[in-house]
């Protein structure tokens, strides 16, 4: 077992924007070929299309990736510097997250969390 990598754990939101992200990509990349062809393909249409690729960038919400990372960032610090749960620490910025998720909480006879 220790011989293979190991998977990165991704938390569910991540996942479900990485997939808008794809959809969106090839829905801009769709959109911007429908537009050229439209236009007619004389002269030098793959600069038309390049450009209205450019044009159609603005799809695919960068933003919100990067608020989302910065947001779960501040979760996780917070969580580490709350007075209410001392001794806590937040090894992962997917924490806040998946602690929304949570539908069962199990302890065995030790009190160790499952």
């Amino acid at each position: 077992m220790n011989a293979k990598m190991p998977r990165s754990k991704v938390g569910l939101l991540d996942q479900e924007i990485n997939y808008l992200s794809k959809v969106l990509f090839v829905l801009m990349m769709f959109i911007a070929f429908v537009i050229t062809v439209l236009d007619g393909f004389e002269g030098s249409w793959y600069f038309k299309y390049f450009r209205f690729v450019l044009l159609l960038a603005s799809i695919i919400p960068i933003s919100l990736r990067v608020n989302l990372d910065l947001a779960k960032i501040y979760y996780s610090v917070n969580i580490n510097r709350d007075k209410l749960i001392d001794g806590t620490i937040a090894r992962n910025s997917t924490i806040p997250e998946e602690l929304g998720r949570i539908q069962f909480l199990l302890s065995d006879k030790t009190g160790t969390l499952t």
